[in-house]
């Protein structure tokens, strides 16, 4: 007998809570992130991916039906809204990119050394009135405003704070904030929709919020990637102060969401805590602190930090093993997996890493021999989500086939 989409919907619900509880499911859970690989199979440009809300989630609710992954999750049709506001920080399909190559982020250093100190000292207006304008073309008004906090009555900044609203560029600031709005009120309304009939057909959301461990919102969004290695040295006690300023930030921006969607599940992608950028050392004085509170923080509020561990991470397996069992999945991109999951993996639920160079050029034959592989050494006794090492974007369509299915086959407990 045929499963309604309802009991279906439980079922792979329950496959994913046992497996990151470090119990055995049914069988291994099995959730590749499909990215662009959804647009190209369901025959729609980059560009449409990231403008067309309503293509964008049709494909992947294609994609999903038609390869039937344990959860689902959702693209980023991002492209009206930052356009809106002219975003400096990605080019994209379409705005300065082709149409074909999706989009890249944009190195810079967003927040210069000196300024540290007046992030520290309120970090609300120096992103508003310092940092938007950088990143916002479409914002410069905002860096002729007073500082917020001196708005407080009538006589001390309101009554002549907001002049900068009245010029020809702020009004310009107020048109470009308004189209953005417009565009995320429909976004927001298409993925809502997109959810409601992906939930419909069977298929929950691998995860519905996201955050940045402080570390990388520092280096990431604020002082860039050569700014903050050389603060390491130069400044060591600035990143600290601002990795810790930046933490409940990183969670407010998380559990608000979470909490909204009823989805406990929350996305943390590593960047810059790898193996080969910074030493062991440097991972345990700038990196792992501030990241371990963050992870900890998520599961006290009773949510489930899914950590995307981006590049080689051998040396901090010991390391990152430090938190509650069975509240936290580690998504390997590039690990000994054998050894992970001896320390790791008592620990925390493992999920990856089928490489991307072999979905994108190796054969079915050999895709299921690496999943095999996996299933037989991290999945040993649960505690195993099979996926991607990260986007399935260029993947062969039998090889993204092969990866689902024979998961579905072969990863049976007994």
């Amino acid at each position: 007998m045929n499963q309604t989409p309802q009991a279906l919907f439980r079922e792979r619900e329950q496959r994913v809570l046992d497996a990151i509880a470090l119990h055995r499911p049914d069988r291994v859970p099995v959730i590749p992130l499909f990215g662009a690989f959804a647009s190209a199979y369901a025959g729609i440009s980059r560009k449409d991916e990231l403008y067309d809300q309503e293509k964008s989630y049709d494909a992947n609710l294609k994609v999903t039906l038609d390869f039937q992954p344990d959860m689902a999750t959702a693209p980023l049709a991002f492209g009206p809204t930052m356009e809106s506001l002219d975003y400096r920080q990605l080019k994209w399909s379409g705005y300065g990119l082709p149409d074909n190559l999706g989009y890249q982020f944009v190195e810079g250093e967003y927040m210069k050394p000196e300024e540290y100190d007046a992030f520290l000292f309120d970090p609300s207006d120096f992103t508003v009135r310092t940092y938007w304008p950088r990143i916002l073309g479409q914002t410069a008004a905002f860096g002729k405003l007073p500082p917020l906090r001196t708005m407080i009555s009538y006589f001390a900044g309101l009554s002549s704070g907001f002049m900068a609203f009245g010029t020809p560029e702020g009004i310009a600031t107020l048109e470009a904030l308004r189209r953005a709005g417009e565009s995320s009120i429909q976004s927001f309304g298409a993925l809502q929709n997109y959810v409601r009939n992906v939930t419909a057909a069977g298929f929950p959301m691998f995860f519905a919020s996201g955050t940045e461990a402080p570390f990388d919102a520092l280096g990431d969004f604020f002082r860039g990637t050569k700014g903050v290695v050389l603060d390491m040295y130069r400044r060591p006690e600035k990143v600290i102060a601002a990795c810790e300023k930046l933490l409940p930030i990183m969670l407010e921006s998380a559990i608000p969401a979470a909490k909204a969607s009823g989805n406990p599940r929350v996305f943390i992608p590593l960047h810059k805590g790898s193996d080969n950028f910074m030493s062991l050392d440097q991972y345990q004085r700038f990196y792992w602190p501030t990241l371990r509170e963050l992870l900890l923080a998520l599961v006290k509020e009773g949510l489930t930090p899914v950590v995307l561990v981006e590049g080689p991470y051998n040396s901090r397996l010991e390391t990152i093993r430090d938190i509650p069992e069975g509240k936290i999945v580690y998504w390997f991109e590039h690990v000994d997996i054998a050894k992970a999951k001896a320390i790791v993996g008592q620990r925390a639920c493992i999920m990856g890493d089928v490489p991307m160079s072999l979905l994108s050029t190796g054969t079915v034959d050999q895709v299921k021999e690496y999943c095999k592989r996996l299933i037989d050494t991290a999945g040993e006794n649960g505690g195993f989500i099979m996926s991607s090492a990260a986007n399935l974007d260029d993947a062969k369509v039998e090889n993204a086939k092969a990866l689902i299915e024979f998961t579905r086959e072969y990863g049976v407990y007994f």
